[in-house]
């Protein structure tokens, strides 16, 4: 039994799942959809660790932005999901230009690195379309015995390592979009605050 874990780029996810289906919502419920890719592997498998690496709003500049971001990562927390949450960065025409994630993509490239390396998994799907991850899959897939594979929505785009077919793709459709979404509006004012 292999141990798995899957590593969510969340923005990105959430942006192709937009693009691919034409919905204004792209959430998700990273555990749900963790459980189903690993389901879905050939070799028999368990999965150890979901891992999501998102921005988080500054409460001082979208006070309810924020409040909606702390929700949704502790309603996530609550089913075993570990939430890497780096501040959004704010650009001197903010808001005219919207604030965007910093780090997130070396988080994510460092965490796969390490715990490949540390044998902590036999396996890791990284799901994201990012080409910016793409050096840390190819060092995952050709220096150590991890096995790596990728995860995107049918119709996104597909990581590979140049000149190959590698790793191996795990492409969810609309219907699985539709089995792992996550309708909840977390900006709800009704909602209790954390």
């Amino acid at each position: 039994m292999e141990c798995v874990a899957v590593f969510f780029d969340y923005q990105n996810v959430v942006g192709w799942a937009k693009r691919c289906f034409n919905t204004a919502e792209g959430h998700i419920w990273p555990k749900a959809t963790a459980d189903l890719l690993v389901s879905r592997r050939r070799r028999p498998s368990q999965l150890v660790d979901t891992r999501v690496y998102r921005g988080r709003p500054n409460p001082n500049r979208q006070a309810l932005s924020a409040r909606a971001n702390d929700r949704q990562t502790a309603d996530w927390e609550a089913t075993g999901v570990t939430v890497i949450r780096r501040n959004l960065q704010y650009p001197p025409q903010w808001p005219d230009v919207p604030a965007s994630e910093k780090g997130i993509d070396v988080a994510l490239a460092v965490d796969l690195v390490k715990h490949a390396m540390k044998g902590s998994i036999d396996a890791a799907i990284v799901f994201t379309s990012d080409k910016d991850i793409l050096p840390a899959i190819e060092l995952v897939y050709n220096e150590t015995p991890c096995h790596v594979e990728i995860a995107c929505w049918s119709g996104g785009r597909r990581l590979r390592i140049d000149g190959t077919q590698t790793p191996w793709c795990h492409f969810l459709t609309e219907a699985d979009f539709l089995h792992v979404q996550d309708p909840t509006d977390y900006a709800d004012r009704n909602l209790p605050s954390i």
